[in-house]
């Protein structure tokens, strides 16, 4: 327990971490400093997508490491335009800004949406929507528009201009939309408020009301994206395009991003000194980028994700303990019916797993490449620990 007693000596108690010191991983399993092994069904919270030190992953960022390890956005460099017009060419989208993390990518559609705006219709009409439940990250600005009441204390005076509707409440939508408003921000699945999917009416309502009323729309995908969900993007599943969608966890594959996608019609809001971020865009993250694209851009890639869900929700329905099963894709949550999911947790961690929570939700976010024989025996730990 050195490193563990190390580590609060001199780290801030920030999180609540478990008593697991993980020194290396390869696919999908962790292995601990004592040499215990796991299965991980948590990917470092759906970071990274393709299990541990891929080795096409491997090759590519450490011949990046080799070569460049970062420059200043001043300059152009190759790699990073590979992987924007990959990105672009894969979502759909006319233009990218790169960040390091979701958060970040947040606070750049946050801007670029009071932006378009401000240039078009002046002040007053800066107000966002986001919903109740929500989570965009914990930057100042990110923490205000999370509509969770619980995460709104301490840090006062918060970010004004963020007002919440409860999710799928479509007339509750309607009551405040108003001449101030500049965007409405959602998650397709609320992940951290307890992996809870939208409703599709409700989806379609925003979207309606959004165009109607010439007011953005921005995705935050930043747990959804990159084929979690059993699609590149989510907003396929629910067939409507954001104006703006926003990118990081599983996007590099475990290096830190963020990523703000923007339409033709948005695209050319940031301008030069309106926006930037210092290591936006590394190259050792870009060419991680470019290899998990690679990968989710496979067409019987992408088509496993949705068979791998069906194959894990069916054996889930067998444990009587899970009284629902939510999400969609490899992000599930499931709402037990005594035990608590922290317990849980905690007993599977003993057992050679690890597994998540969200809320009172037990939480599975799986590397994108877990084997069928993984899923067998996660399954078999979980039913060992809720029998």
């Amino acid at each position: 327990m050195e490193t563990i007693k190390k580590f609060n000596e001199h780290v801030m108690a920030t999180y609540g971490r478990f008593d697991l010191v993980l020194e290396k991983g390869k696919n999908q399993q962790a292995t601990d400093e004592n040499g215990k092994k796991y299965i991980d069904f948590g990917s470092g919270i759906g970071t990274n997508s393709l299990g541990y030190c891929n080795d096409d992953w491997v090759e590519a960022v450490c011949n990046q490491v080799k070569s460049m390890q970062h420059t200043s956005n001043y300059y152009y460099t190759k790699v990073q335009s590979e992987f924007a017009e990959k990105l672009c060419e894969a979502t759909g989208y006319d233009k990218v800004f790169f960040g390091n993390s979701g958060a970040e990518a947040n606070e750049c559609a946050i801007k670029l949406a009071r932006k378009y705006s401000f240039d078009k219709y002046g002040k007053g009409r800066h107000n966002i929507i986001t919903l109740t439940n929500s989570f965009h990250g914990r930057t100042l600005c990110t923490l205000s528009a999370t509509g969770q009441d619980s995460f709104h204390n301490y840090f006062f005076p918060f970010v004004e201009g963020f007002i919440n509707v409860e999710t799928n409440n479509i007339e509750d939508l309607k009551s405040k939309i108003d001449s101030s408003v500049c965007a409405v921000m959602f998650e397709f699945v609320q992940g951290e408020g307890g992996v809870i999917p939208l409703e599709k009416s409700f989806v379609n309502a925003i979207f309606d009301i959004c165009k109607e009323k010439d007011i953005i729309t921005i995705a935050d995908e930043v747990q959804t994206g990159m084929g979690r969900t059993g699609a590149v993007l989510t907003s396929k599943l629910y067939d409507v395009t954001p104006d703006l969608t926003t990118l990081a966890k599983g996007l590099a594959g475990g290096i830190p991003i963020g990523a703000c996608l923007a339409n033709e019609k948005y695209s050319n809001v940031l301008t030069a000194g309106t926006h930037g971020s210092t290591f936006g865009g590394n190259p050792i993250a870009c060419a991680g980028g470019n290899v998990v694209l690679d990968k989710i851009m496979n067409a019987e890639f992408i088509s496993e994700i949705g068979k791998k869900s069906e194959y894990i929700i069916n054996k889930l329905k067998n444990i009587s303990e899970i009284e629902k099963i939510d999400g969609l894709g490899l992000m599930l949550g499931l709402q037990l019916k005594t035990k608590k999911s922290v317990d849980v947790v905690k007993e599977a961690l003993e057992k050679g797993l690890l597994i998540l929570t969200a809320k009172e939700k037990a939480r599975l976010l799986p590397p994108l490449t877990i084997s069928y024989e993984e899923i067998d025996r996660a399954i078999e730990i979980l039913n060992s620990i809720l029998k």
